[in-house]
């Protein structure tokens, strides 16, 4: 018996640590080689504290300031990191009623057609990102709460706009905490 546990062991063994070290230590050392800041975190300071990663959808929710998508992880938000969606099917009532009740928040800012992406949350509950008409669906309220003009905050969301990853990978989007950032620095 000893024969036929040995090799189990081994093999075991060797296969724990290829897969449970070596690969990881692989995995880990590639990323921050070829991507520092997104394997680091990418924590966006503001006077020398941190503000939050850029890759982490954040809650904003100040006329001040532009919002993200809605999070899927209630009642901990983005701030609990808990990093899951809802999974509710299309067809659930309790997505319905949600989704109709933030389009009719959002409609209280003017505009008959909502962007899908300020009343549905994405699939993980954490996108840091929202679509260009999201952005500019939301300028007339955040240029009214600085008292600073529509065209300058609409050409601040244009100057934010990222293009499709390698051309063709993605839609163009908005990352809310830069444009922030931005606005912040346009207006604080």
């Amino acid at each position: 018996m000893i024969r036929e546990l040995r090799p189990a062991c081994v093999v075991f063994l060797g296969l724990t640590l290829l897969t449970g070290v070596a690969y990881p230590l692989a995995v880990t050392g590639t990323a921050q080689a070829l991507f520092p800041r997104q394997a680091g975190g990418s924590v966006v300071e503001i006077a020398g504290r941190a503000a939050g990663s850029e890759l982490l959808g954040q809650s904003f929710t100040s006329e001040r300031y532009f919002h993200g998508r809605p999070s899927a992880t209630a009642p901990v938000g983005y701030n609990g990191l808990g990093g899951a969606g809802s999974n509710l099917a299309p067809t659930n009532p309790a997505l319905l009623e949600a989704v109709t009740g933030r389009v009719a928040e959002w409609r209280v800012d003017g505009g008959d057609v909502v962007p899908i992406d300020l009343v549905t949350s994405s699939a993980s509950g954490l996108d840091p990102h929202i679509s260009p008409a999201a952005a500019l669906f939301q300028v007339s309220r955040v240029a009214k709460a600085r008292g600073i003009s529509e065209a300058d905050v609409r050409a601040l969301v244009e100057r934010h706009v990222e293009k499709r990853t390698l051309g063709i990978l993605g839609s163009p989007r908005v990352n809310v905490l830069r444009l922030n950032l931005a606005l912040d620095a346009l207006q604080p």
